[in-house]
């Protein structure tokens, strides 16, 4: 992984290099519109389960967990505890998770799939893949591999700045 850059103090030596740019060539921008349309084709691929892309990456991530404690869960998808929490209450009010208390620590929550759970991103699963297939239709298969390699090392060079780091590998 490369080194880190020290930050300049002086964010005006940055913005004279970025503020000529149109918006649609600077990188925050395009990250976001990708986000934009990376979600819109999953909610259009699986709208027929009411499922949001966020409550999919719970699900898979427990899929490959196990039983987990939802902090490690938060630490797995990348996101605060409380937001965890929330999306766990929605899917264990739909029955596709089942939260208890942990024998080994009573402060804590674990969660696990349930049956329909593992149901639903059996139905889903391909659906989902369709979906990362059509957000990189785009590249050819090298193009691809540069550009899922370059993402995921972004995210890692960065990955402390984040209010919920995660563990990329």
């Amino acid at each position: 992984m490369p080194q880190k850059v020290k930050q300049s103090n002086n964010p005006a030596s940055f913005a004279e290099e970025w503020h000529g740019k149109p918006l649609q060539e600077r990188p925050g921008f395009l990250i976001r519109r990708l986000h934009q349309i990376h979600v819109a084709l999953f909610m259009e691929e699986c709208a027929d389960e009411n499922i949001t892309p966020v409550q999919y990456s719970i699900l898979s991530a427990l899929d490959h967990m196990g039983t987990a404690e939802q902090i490690a869960l938060s630490r797995a998808v990348g996101l605060d505890t409380t937001n965890v929490a929330d999306v766990l209450a929605r899917l264990e009010r739909q029955r596709l998770v089942r939260r208890r208390v942990s024998q080994q620590d009573k402060r804590m929550k674990v969660v696990s799939l349930t049956d329909a759970g593992r149901a639903l991103l059996k139905r889903i699963d391909g659906r989902a893949a369709r979906a990362h297939e059509r957000t990189l239709a785009p590249l050819k298969p090298k193009e691809r591999e540069r550009f899922l390699r370059d993402l995921a090392q972004l995210v890692e060079f960065n990955n402390d700045i984040s209010r919920t780091p995660v563990g990329l590998r």
